[in-house]
């Protein structure tokens, strides 16, 4: 059988409705989870940026002395690639509806955001789209996170 529920013709969204397992949630949850799952995305487009900083050096725009920050291409490699593999075992976590992955999932989208601007100037388009992706993360984990519980 199916899980759905028939809404009362008047139904909001801020409106909580129950669920099958008898808990209260309302229709934000799925923004909830579209917020774990660019997390998860996010997490993956920076391993890519991290794997290309540290393997291609040249394919960035600016040399290292451009940045932000003078680190060299290597050191910003395992940087992204460092919070790239946590992003996604954190969006796993929130998926799964734990209280600690929601804390850490803004904690790692405010440090993406951050290493991103810092890294703007090697590569402008990507940078300003994971940053945006990070917006929408702190947004939906923040505003309507807690009502996605572990069972």
């Amino acid at each position: 059988m199916s899980d759905t529920q028939q809404r009362p013709p008047g139904y909001t969204p801020d409106e909580p409705y129950e669920v099958p397992s008898g808990r209260q949630a309302t229709a934000w949850v799925g923004f909830v989870f579209f917020g774990a799952i660019m997390l998860l995305m996010m997490g993956s487009f920076q391993a890519i940026e991290g794997f290309v900083a540290l393997f291609k050096d040249g394919y960035y725009l600016v040399a290292e002395d451009g940045l932000v920050l003078t680190i060299d291409y290597t050191a910003w490699g395992w940087t992204h690639l460092f919070l790239g593999l946590v992003a996604v075992a954190v969006g796993l976590g929130i998926l799964l509806g734990q209280m600690w992955a929601r804390v850490l999932g803004i904690v790692i989208a405010v440090l993406s955001a951050l290493a991103n601007i810092a890294f703007l100037p090697a590569y402008p388009v990507w940078c300003t789209i994971v940053i945006a992706m990070d917006i929408l993360i702190i947004y939906a984990l923040a505003v309507h996170g807690r009502e996605v519980r572990s069972r």
